[in-house]
């Protein structure tokens, strides 16, 4: 496979500042005077763990989080429900919003996911292989295996069935053929146990010390994400198990909504720590960029960057006085079109360090348990926890008192809760098998049309040429 098959080697800058783009254009980069490279790079925990936090600052800084053309919340976003498209002269915006999928568009997620797979093995490789003691080392490990389970959670919710890729041997890597769903989240899990065993409860820096930060992994994250994974894979006992372990820790608490994503938050359970030039969640940006409420004159939205609102099926999915909606939706009014959009308004800030961009918190862990129990046929706990959250957003106790009509009351309270979070909606849909249904009135709507296969995206076709084992998406 193209996308994985390139020699590695790390730039660590002395000062222990590590930034690491993209593998292709890494390569094209001259070494810096001042930096070490090869296996020197784990020869002490400060290198070490700079080879390490470089892989979660490229989780935000580039790719399927850091870039808006490739952030899995807009492009799934677009490409479900949830969004709706304001600018059809954007190729790769109207692409989405026509669910006219092609790897033109996919691509980039597809490879970027594996460039930084890549990394997290090569850095994997080098802290087992360091011929020195790491003082720090099951961190090290911990967090790169909860890196790499995170990252793979992600390829094969959008992609199917992938190739496994566990080690830097390139002559292996090039010859992959997909792996079933099954197995890869078996890896996910593994790796994601094993990363729970040696994490720390405490939150650790970069020097390994305590701090308040949450901005890196660590045994609750572990946990948070095995919950997650636990209720995709059907397994509603541990799923349920460790969603209790989350919510019975008195590190995390839910908050009122509008102090939920600022980086001091409590429901935090893992949020990265922007540290790109502009030190801001990219959502601002997508969604807000400084527009003003109401537009007036001959200015859109599209006139201040924004070329994507929330649709109206989400919107009106809101039930009357969610404070959520009041917290995390914008109302614009529109003076040149005398239109309404409603915009996502869960990060609200341009101001460096306000913001975490939030992977996991309290509330999905809440959804998570009511689900399973509801599986499980408990009924009163999922009735239960689903109150926890509706209490939060000031709404009366949930009406549902059937393991079916539970089940559809977390679905919504998911659309309502989790909405434009990297991935969610989209990936609740094809879970629960209810995407063909949903998406058959929603791509009519966005001047599309619909069929079952394009719920798994389909991989670049230079990869294809690249690995002979390697095979499209069926329907493509």
């Amino acid at each position: 496979m193209k996308i994985i098959h390139i020699k590695w080697t790390f730039i660590i800058a002395v000062t222990g500042i590590f930034i690491l783009p993209g593998c292709k254009k890494y390569l094209d980069i001259p070494l810096p005077v001042n930096t070490i490279t090869g296996a020197s790079a784990f020869n002490t925990d400060v290198s070490a763990s700079a080879v390490v936090t470089g892989n979660f600052m490229n989780l935000f800084n580039i790719g399927f989080l850091g870039s808006q053309t490739t952030n899995v919340g807009y492009t799934t976003g677009l490409y479900s429900d949830e969004l709706q498209n304001l600018d059809n002269t954007n190729s790769t915006n109207k692409a989405f919003y026509t669910d006219a999928v092609q790897n033109t568009f996919t691509g980039p997620q597809w490879s970027d996911l594996y460039s930084k797979i890549f990394q997290v093995n090569a850095a994997l490789d080098g802290i087992e292989n360091s011929k020195v003691t790491l003082i720090n080392k099951n961190q090290w490990v911990g967090e790169s295996l909860f890196n790499r389970a995170f990252l793979y959670f992600y390829l094969v919710n959008l992609y199917g069935d992938v190739p496994l890729a566990l080690s830097i041997d390139y002559k292996v890597n090039n010859t992959l053929s997909r792996t079933a769903m099954a197995k890869v989240y078996q890896q996910i899990i593994a790796d994601l146990l094993q990363a729970q065993s040696l994490l720390s409860d405490d939150y650790k820096d970069g020097s390994s010390a305590i701090t308040t930060s949450r901005a890196r992994p660590n045994k609750g994250a572990a946990t948070a994400l095995l919950a997650r994974v636990y209720l995709y894979t059907g397994d509603w006992a541990n799923a349920a198990a460790q969603a209790t372990a989350i919510i019975n820790n008195p590190n995390y608490q839910l908050v009122a909504a509008s102090q939920t994503f600022l980086t001091a938050s409590k429901e935090i359970i893992w949020g990265l720590a922007p540290t790109s030039a502009s030190g801001f969640v990219i959502d601002y940006k997508m969604y807000n960029n400084g527009m003003p409420n109401p537009i007036i004159g001959t200015n859109v939205p599209k006139s201040y960057g924004v070329i994507a609102a929330l649709s109206a099926s989400l919107v009106n999915a809101f039930e009357a006085g969610d404070a959520r909606f009041t917290a995390w939706v914008r109302t614009v009014p529109v003076a040149s079109t005398a239109t309404t959009y409603y915009f996502p308004n869960k990060y609200k800030t341009n101001s460096s360090g306000t913001e975490s961009y939030v992977m996991l918190r309290l509330a999905e862990q809440y959804l998570i348990r009511a689900e399973a129990r509801s599986q499980q046929n408990n009924i009163s706990g999922a009735q239960s926890d689903i109150n926890v959250i509706r209490t939060r957003a000031g709404l009366g106790s949930t009406t549902a008192t059937t393991q079916a009509t539970l089940l559809t009351a977390i679905a919504k309270e998911r659309q309502i809760e989790l909405f434009v979070e990297p991935g969610h909606r989209f990936f609740d849909l094809k879970r629960t098998g209810t995407i063909d249904a949903v998406m058959a009135i929603a791509s009519p709507l966005k001047g599309g049309t619909w069929a079952s296969f394009k719920q798994i995206w389909p991989v670049p076709a230079n990869d294809l040429l690249q690995d002979p084992n390697l095979t499209q998406a069926p329907g493509y």
